[in-house]
């Protein structure tokens, strides 16, 4: 069998593109990978999407966009695709043994925050510990919190959070960072901002009970070695994304961070019938609201492009 869509990833800007594909009706076939719901999957409360003015929990909105594409016709497997072959028309993936035939191909795998690989950093994720300064820092009015990282994603990090945060500490294991000029000279210059230089997070500490919360860190000092612990409310880890990307290489245009490249404009990819949306093509916004958008255009362009050809 040959489908019209199938959407790879799930999250934001898969359901919306399953949506407006299902409502157009081109019966997709999504796959929500591993991490079904994507990164909303590990956020607490989102109080910045349009329509909830009380918030509501990252994984409670995300069923909520799957209901709503299912309502439709969408069809979901929660199961991830490990290989694909775009060379000719229709296009093929495979889960494991199975193999998949679509007309075309809408690309949502989204992009992973890099952790520093401490178990508290799972423990307290949502309840302390963040990826994204955006989504969070709100929570945070008037407490003290460390941005772990030295580009200019900590620094931008870092300067957000001093609009909510009464102290922000930027933890670096070098002694220079390696961000742009200007986003170092806001940094060094806030009132608000102090750098802990050649210093790193050893472990993230807290309580567990009767609600989890992070009550300090563990830091150590990279060049002697010594260790020492210090207060604070919220730890903000800020070393970059990695795009889910690694399944188009060699296939789909990408550039040096592995981020897909679609055409100016629009969702399309260089092959003809291969669309893609979502936080994998987007290191500069990275929110919900921004990766929905993408997914409306992906279905959008695969609609019109399936119905170019004939279909």
């Amino acid at each position: 069998m040959v489908h019209n869509v199938l959407i790879i990833g799930s999250g934001p800007a898969g359901y919306t593109a399953a949506l407006y594909a299902s409502r157009a009706s081109l019966d997709p076939l999504l796959f929500a990978g591993l991490q079904p719901g994507g990164q909303l999957m590990i956020t607490t409360d989102v109080e910045n999407y349009p329509g909830f003015p009380k918030g509501i929990m990252g994984p409670e909105m995300m069923v909520l966009f799957r209901e709503q594409a299912e309502r439709f016709g969408t069809t979901i497997r929660d199961e991830e695709i490990v290989k694909v072959d775009f060379s000719s028309s229709p296009f093929k993936v495979w889960t494991g043994d199975a193999e998949y035939q679509a007309r075309a191909v809408i690309i949502a795998t989204g992009a992973s925050a890099k952790w520093l690989g401490l178990p508290s950093e799972v423990t307290f994720g949502g309840h302390g510990v963040s990826a994204c300064a955006t989504c969070d820092g709100f929570f945070f009015r008037n407490k003290e919190v460390i941005v772990v990282g030295g580009g200019d994603t900590a620094m931008e990090e870092a300067n957000y959070l001093t609009r909510h945060c009464s102290k922000v500490y930027v933890v670096h294991r070098r002694d220079a960072f390696r961000a742009s000029k200007i986003m170092q000279d806001r940094v060094l210059a806030h009132p608000k901002i102090e750098v802990l230089w050649n210093t790193s997070i050893d472990e993230i500490l807290g309580d567990l009970e009767p609600a989890k919360k992070v009550t300090g860190v563990r830091l150590v000092d990279t060049e002697t070695g010594e260790k020492r612990e210090m207060p604070i409310q919220g730890v903000f880890i800020a070393i970059g994304h990695k795009p889910n990307s690694d399944l188009f290489q060699g296939i789909l245009d990408m550039d040096e961070n592995g981020y897909l490249i679609p055409q100016p404009g629009s969702s399309k990819s260089k092959i003809p019938g291969v669309f893609i949306c979502g936080d994998v093509a987007d290191h500069v916004y990275r929110q919900a609201v921004t990766a929905a958008g993408t997914g409306c255009m992906a279905a959008i362009d695969a609609e019109r492009w399936l119905e170019a050809q004939g279909h």
